[in-house]
Order: structure tokens, then C-alpha cells, then sequence
């Protein structure tokens, strides 16, 4: 007898692998496992991930909720076939957004999309997106991973992250008692974090070297690997200062935008940020995108953080109490400005010259 002719379409002639889905599932369950608190077992598998308020213990809490991406710094991790770090990045990108409105982290969740799920690559995106969830006290209860072959071509993925905090009613930040004469610290970066990295790739195309070459500005390591330096997390530190101190009036994330965007965000109307810039200590990456791709240090300041990747905004008579309380939480403050009554348009002004 003739074998019997299939004549039906599967999905996975159409390029949809749901045993690989299934595979990459089986593979992270236990880094998912490792970020449980109080409040979320993190097991994923459900419909829908849950949250108990009361067991996190919150009392009378306000929700706070943030998403965000990775940009195209996952294009570097895609060409420098690096995947282990990209999902601290994506972590890091809504947590601390949350964490500066006074917000705790509480829980998160994560979209992968991609043309050709490869597991491997898959659970090494979560195994970072997992330790930067353990890294900032939030549980990772739940994501969704999508295969669309025709959308993304083999090889390509991109990454959206979701996150909720809660904070007491009351204790939300920027406080309204933000004023002229107050401090601004500002909390060391990594490096460039996740912001700017279609300039970054088009200085590294201009350069002529690729991400597998000799790093100019950090020896040891390939540019690919000095380029995807992840994003830090501010969370606990924050946290713990908050806590210790009352001095802490607001906080500016500095992502896309630079400083200038960024702290006018948390500032009332008719104030502005004077900066020291020769406060500010400029780790040699950014050294070597002003000088390879000819950035002038105003696009430097709307750009990138330029080495610091959280601006704190204090008290004056609390200066040192709050200074010390992030010292204790193993940060390193540096006095980089104050606010002052706006003058003219401009919402940040600045002194001194970078040391790129």
C-alpha cells in the first residue's frame, strides 16, 4: 500500500517550534525559581502570575508600574554573540525607573520575540533577566516568549520588560518640599547602561573595528564585551538609604536624554540643576565615543549618563547623613551639583568642563 500522503500544514512547517518553546520553559523554571520573596512563590506556568500585597507586607500601598527595553545595545549582544547579561539591562531599566518614586520593586515580567527560538539563547536572556531580578528583591512571576518567524530574521531577538513596585501611601517621591539650595549627589554608573547605543554603533561602524577586537579603552576585555557592561541596579542601596535618612527629596534616572532631560522630570516649575561637571568622574568609555565619533560634550550631556547613572536630590542639612547612608549601602555619592531659581529657558546649566 502507498504511504498515506500528508496533505495538512503544521505550525511548525510555518516556523514555529513549540517543543522548543516548551524546551526553554523546562530550562529557566529554576533560575525563575531562585527569585521567589515575600509575596510571590515565582512559578511560572499559570495563566497569569499573582502577587499577595499583604504578605510583602504593605499596610495601605500605592501601586507603581514601569516597562521598558534594552534598545539596540541586543544588537551588540546578537553580533557578539553575548546573551548573558542583556536581561540585567532589561531589569534594571524598569526598576529603576520605579525605585525613583520612592517605589520597592515588587515583582516583574518579561517579553522575548524573536524569528527562530533557540532555547539556549533564550535561557541565558532569562538566567540574566533572573539574577537581575534577585539583584533588586523583585520576583520574576511570569513572561511570554514569541516566535515570528517573517517578522525578525534567524539570529534576531528583542526584549520588553514589565515591572510593578509599591510604595505606602504618602511616602511617594519627588517630595513637594523640593527647593533651591537643595544638594544634588549623584550615584556612580557602569558605563553607558542601556541608552544611546544606535550613536554607540555608529561610532563602533566609523572605527572600523568590530566587537570581537582588542577593547581601545578597557584592556582585556573585546569591545563587545566592554559595550555590553550591564546596566546597575540602584535598587537595595536606595532602599536602605531611604530608610536611614529623611533627607532624600527626589531622584532622576539618567537614561535616554542625558541630564538634561532627565532632571527637570522630578523638579517643580521655576527650578533648575546647576552641575559641576569636573565632579563627576567619566569612566574611558565615554572618552572614547567623544573622541572616535567627534561628540561634542553638550550631545555628551543630552546622550548619556557620562558616569552617573542616578542624581539624588537632598536636603542640605541632611547632606552628610544621607551621603553616609548610601556609603553604608556600598555606593560612592559624589556632590555633583545644587538647584538653583530658573534663569531663561534652560532647566539644567552647568560649570566646568568633562574629563573625557
Amino acid at each position: 500500500m502507498a504511504e498515506e500522503k500528508r496533505n495538512g500544514l503544521t505550525y511548525a512547517d510555518a516556523g514555529v517550534d513549540i517543543d522548543a518553546g516548551n524546551a526553554m520553559v523546562d530550562a529557566i523554571k529554576p533560575l525563575v525559581r531562585a527569585t521567589a520573596r515575600p509575596g510571590a512563590d515565582a512559578v511560572i506556568g499559570g495563566f497569569g502570575g499573582l502577587f499577595d500585597l499583604k504578605a510583602a507586607g504593605f499596610k495601605d500601598p500605592v501601586l507603581v508600574a514601569a516597562n521598558d527595553g534594552v534598545g539596540t545595545k541586543v544588537m551588540i549582544a546578537i553580533e557578539a554573540g553575548r546573551h548573558e547579561t542583556i536581561g540585567i539591562d532589561l531589569v534594571a531599566m524598569s526598576v529603576n525607573d520605579l525605585i525613583v518614586q520612592g517605589a520597592e520593586p515588587l515583582f516583574f515580567l518579561d517579553y522575548f520575540a524573536t524569528g527562530k527560538l533557540e532555547p539556549h539563547v533564550g535561557a541565558e536572556v532569562v538566567k540574566g533577566i533572573a539574577k537581575g531580578c534577585v539583584e533588586s528583591g523583585c520576583a520574576l512571576i511570569g513572561g511570554e516568549t514569541a516566535e515570528m518567524p517573517g517578522l525578525y530574521k534567524k539570529g534576531d531577538y528583542d526584549l520588553a520588560g514589565f515591572a510593578v513596585g509599591a510604595a505606602e501611601r504618602g511616602t511617594l517621591l519627588p517630595r513637594p518640599d523640593v527647593k533651591a539650595g537643595d544638594i544634588l549627589l549623584g550615584l556612580p554608573s557602569s558605563g553607558v547602561h542601556s541608552n544611546g547605543y544606535s550613536l554607540v554603533r555608529r561610532i563602533v561602524e566609523q572605527s572600523g573595528l568590530t566587537y570581537s577586537s582588542a577593547c581601545p579603552f578597557e584592556p582585556g576585555k573585546t569591545l563587545g564585551e566592554a559595550l555590553l557592561e550591564p546596566t546597575r541596579l540602584y535598587v537595595k542601596p536606595i532602599l536602605a538609604a531611604l530608610k536611614a535618612t529623611t533627607g532624600i527629596k527626589a531622584l532622576a534616572h539618567i537614561t535616554g536624554g542625558g541630564f538634561i532631560d532627565n532632571i527637570p522630570r522630578v523638579l517643580p516649575d521655576g527650578l533648575a540643576a546647576h552641575l559641576d561637571l569636573t565632579a563627576i568622574k567619566v569612566p574611558s568609555v565615554f572618552g572614547w565615543l567623544s573622541k572616535t565619533g567627534g561628540v561634542v560634550q553638550d550631545e555628551m550631556l543630552r546622550t548619556f549618563n557620562c558616569g552617573i547613572g542616578m542624581i539624588v536630590v537632598v536636603d542640605p542639612a541632611q547632606e552628610k547623613a544621607v551621603a553616609d547612608a548610601f556609603i553604608a549601602a556600598g555606593e560612592h555619592p559624589v556632590r555633583v551639583g545644587e538647584l538653583r531659581a530658573q534663569v531663561g529657558d534652560a532647566r539644567v546649566t552647568h560649570q566646568g568642563q568633562l574629563a573625557l
